[in-house]
């Protein structure tokens, strides 16, 4: 299946097995999964979220420092 991953100066499509998870799919493409949140149709998804079919997500930048 495809996945793309899309925003804040992120652009990846990547080929990945159904049932992978977005986790799996933020680390093909060298993300940490704890710097982004993942969403798909306004609605955050969970990094575990089991992905089946075709999708495209968009990555949301989490800030932290003090």
């Amino acid at each position: 299946m495809q996945v793309r991953m899309k925003g804040y100066g992120h652009d990846h499509s990547i080929q990945l097995e159904a049932g992978s998870t977005i986790k799996q799919a933020l680390e093909a493409v060298g993300i940490h999964p704890s710097t982004v949140l993942v969403s798909h149709e306004d609605v955050v998804l969970p990094h575990v979220t089991i992905l089946n079919a075709d999708i495209e997500l968009d990555l949301i930048i989490v800030s932290s420092g003090g």
